[in-house]
């Protein structure tokens, strides 16, 4: 059997084994010594790098963030079964952020209790979530931008985009809902079920054997590779403790944003499989119903995730860029221009920061898009009001009640 290189880094202080050696599977033996935290970091193939960091949420939790790519802001709220280092090696989730990160800066990170944040969290509850992911856009320095919610985080990223609407441009949930399992009227069957799986988690999480965390890899992605399948049931094993796993299930079942939905302001798209075992495609198609003009796609097979090699995960990506391409919203506090009914909310938005005397560089990151995306707006702006410089611009979008505010630089 060969042996693959690896280089050790030490990240953390608990102990735990992250990578056991088996037949054919990508892994060394590492012996954890005590308190010490090893990653694993594999031998890639791409120049695409990560990097990861960490900050300090409101109650003083310890979270891990990571931040790869190049292009607009795209924000991935956490979800259940994550660990940075991990996932950016694995077969299950590395096709899908390379995919993203090939388009966008994209800035993802693990919840309180999983993967390289504190595990030993004192409270896993929907609000901490939140808060944890206003502390990751707060330090990143984010002042615009799109967000991404997959199961679990679809939730947090509702809730986020209700408290700061002026700050999502866009709002992308993927296999998600608006209610936990028991959230859904649940029948006496379904709460037995529920009671069942954190019994096997408290049982079988953290065993060496595979079989309990099997049940749960055939849930997730019942059509993955073999490869696939290995590595999902390690990133349980690594992502959480079985007290953290159980704690955090326990939460998300009683999850509920059907209050919340029906306010979001921000254009958003829903996007379903219909074959889902662990999200049914009824909620989806629920929660899409419920948010204002909330556009809802179907989508093919029976994978929660997203993996490298199937169809939906391409056209996942071509519904991403075409929603994304479109207007956002004007953003709370914004100018409107009742005398250019011509302009569009976004082109709106840019001439009032044009009239502000803001240059093409500081528009750009004060909206989170590319310096090129500007560019394009100014050249429309300047085509619908038949202008042909910056000052002409600026007198008529004066004329119509823009860029009355002084220019904000902080």
């Amino acid at each position: 059997m060969q042996r693959r290189q690896v280089t050790v880094e030490c990240w953390w202080h608990r102990p735990i084994v992250l990578f056991r050696r088996h037949r054919q599977a990508p892994h060394s033996r590492i012996r954890a010594l005590p308190a010490t935290f090893y990653v694993v970091r594999l031998p890639t193939t791409t120049a695409m790098q990560q990097q990861i960091r960490f900050c300090k949420s409101a109650d003083g939790v310890r979270l891990a963030y990571a931040t790869a790519g190049k292009g607009p802001p795209l924000v991935k709220a956490s979800n259940w079964l994550s660990h940075l280092e991990y996932d950016w090696q694995s077969p299950v989730w590395r096709p899908f952020l390379e995919q993203l990160a090939s388009r966008h800066t994209v800035i993802r990170y693990d919840e309180r209790g999983c993967g390289l944040s504190d595990w030993n969290a004192p409270d896993l509850s929907f609000q901490t979530w939140v808060r944890d992911l206003e502390a990751v856009v707060d330090v990143v320095g984010l002042k615009r931008f799109s967000l991404l919610g997959i199961s679990q985080g679809g939730p947090i990223a509702i809730a986020y985009a209700v408290r700061h609407p002026e700050r999502v441009s866009h709002l992308v949930l993927y296999g998600t809902y608006a209610r936990g399992r028991l959230k859904r009227q649940p029948s006496a069957a379904q709460i037995d079920e529920t009671r069942t799986l954190s019994t096997l988690m408290r049982l079988g999480w953290g065993s060496e054997n595979p079989a309990f965390r099997q049940f749960f890899t055939s849930l997730f992605i019942p059509d993955g590779s073999l490869e696939q399948l290995r590595w999902f049931n390690d990133l349980q094993r690594l992502s959480s403790s079985p007290e953290n796993a159980v704690r955090l299930q326990e939460q998300f079942s009683i999850i509920d944003v059907t209050e919340l939905a029906p306010r979001v302001t921000i254009p958003t798209v829903v996007m379903h499989r219909r074959g889902d075992a662990v999200v049914p495609f009824e909620e989806g198609r629920l929660l899409a119903g419920m948010i204002p003009n909330a556009r809802f796609v179907p989508l093919e097979g029976r994978n929660h995730l997203l993996l490298g090699g199937e169809p939906e995960l391409e056209r996942f990506m071509a519904e991403l860029d075409e929603f994304l391409a479109t207007e956002s919203a004007t953003p709370a506090g914004a100018v409107s221009a009742p005398w250019l009914p011509d302009l569009t909310a976004r082109e709106s938005e840019v001439l009032d920061l044009v009239a502000r005397g803001l240059d093409n560089t500081y528009i750009a990151d004060r909206l989170g898009v590319s310096g090129k995306t500007v560019r394009n707006h100014i050249t429309n702006i300047f085509c619908k009001l038949q202008v042909t410089s910056r000052a002409q611009a600026i007198v008529r979008a004066r004329e119509a009640g823009l860029g009355r505010t002084e220019p904000d630089r902080g």
